[in-house]
């Protein structure tokens, strides 16, 4: 991925609101089942239970979803319309320097939109930090941009800048 040789500013998300239009304020189901990622070490998740503490009670106008198996690794907005899963494992194309990127409020997100077979929608994953997150957005509610705005707030806080080891 390329923020470093090419960064997009919050300036790119007129762009990704083109593909994104404006979300829906139901609190959809009351659960989510969220698998949370294979263990990450330690120091990845102490990062990961900092960030699930910050986390907003809602994202893009949704409530935050209680999620199953409960973990300080996932977390969960209108149900399953927005998921994150914090302490993934790096994905490969993160490394793709062609791949597409923006950067909001200091926080880079990798972005890559879903195949049909997966649901449709979006998937946004931080770069360069010490701890990778994922948000999955469906394609019914992959309608607001702002909802980076306010997970890139969080993760700012409490995941530093910084390349991760895994």
């Amino acid at each position: 991925m390329s923020l470093h040789r090419r960064p997009l500013r919050l300036l790119a998300l007129p762009a990704c609101a083109v593909l994104l239009a404006l979300a829906g304020c139901s609190s959809g189901d009351a659960e989510a089942r969220v698998g949370p990622p294979p263990t990450p070490p330690a120091d990845v998740a102490g990062l990961c239970a900092a960030l699930h503490e910050e986390l907003p009670e809602k994202v893009a106008g949704l409530a935050r979803t209680t999620t199953r198996p409960e973990s300080d690794l996932t977390a969960a907005w209108g149900g399953s319309a927005i998921v994150l899963r914090c302490g993934i494992p790096k994905p490969p194309k993160m490394s793709d320097p062609k791949q597409d990127g923006v950067e909001v409020n200091g926080v880079g997100w990798l972005l890559e939109k879903l195949p049909a077979e997966e649901g449709g929608g979006f998937r946004f994953t931080t770069g360069a930090r010490l701890a990778y997150t994922e948000v999955r957005v469906d394609k019914e509610h992959a309608t607001d941009a702002g909802m980076l705005v306010d997970l890139s707030a969080a993760i700012a806080k409490t995941v530093p800048v910084g390349i991760s080891s895994y």
